[in-house]
């Protein structure tokens, strides 16, 4: 019964009877999105065709928006859909990272900030896992964290020109990237006081 009670916690927003639906409209643009990120990166170290990587990144931000919408509206729900949605937005924030290090564009010290706020959660997601616990659902500050850093990154790029326009596209960006680190870490630290809630609640349960 504690095994169940978790998994049903872990997954509460989700319909009991739409957790192994696979074939979804928001699925389909979640997998898009993930194909994106290879092109992406050739983009921006290929050819260095920054507007079109510019391009893509608005695309992919406005495609997790609509997926959740459509998520919503239809009711399709779906497991596969909480795993797909948040990898999309990991995996696009570290390509950018590593396109705008790679550039000089960016500090490898944010690139430092930004893959240990993921090594710390993915460290808490195996110790879920050991309590039989799925990923916890992405919170808001968390959505919030990756929109700053998806506006941010466009922007750097963007900046890295010459010009008055190119300057203020950095000033900006800074500014989002500034937040949304911050941001990004404070929903790791919800990540991980729940994650200490629901290991005390199942480490009672077992005593009981």
């Amino acid at each position: 019964m504690a095994r169940a009670g978790s998994e049903a916690k872990a997954n509460a927003a989700v319909p009991g009877d739409q957790h192994e639906r696979i074939l979804t409209v928001p699925n389909a643009i979640s997998v898009a999105r993930l194909a994106g990120v290879p092109v992406f990166l050739w983009l921006v170290l290929g050819p260095k065709a920054d507007g079109w990587a510019v391009g893509l990144l608005i695309l992919a931000g406005l495609s997790d928006w609509l997926d959740g919408m459509i998520a919503r509206a239809w009711n399709q729900q779906s497991r596969l859909g909480q795993l797909l949605d948040p990898a999309a937005d990991r995996l696009y924030i570290a390509a950018t990272l590593a396109g705008l290090a790679l550039r000089m564009i960016i500090p490898w010290w944010l690139v430092a900030l930004l893959v240990g706020r993921e090594l710390v959660l993915g460290a808490a997601l195996l110790v879920l896992r050991r309590y039989d616990y799925g990923p916890l659902q992405v919170s808001l500050v968390g959505k919030a964290a990756t929109m700053c850093l998806l506006y941010a990154f466009p922007l750097l790029f963007l900046g890295d020109h010459a010009g008055t326009p190119a300057l203020v596209a950095r000033v900006i960006g800074w500014a989002f990237a500034i937040w949304g680190s911050a941001l990004y870490w404070w929903a790791a630290a919800l990540y991980l006081v729940q994650t200490q809630q629901l290991v005390s609640t199942a480490r009672g349960e077992a005593a009981s």
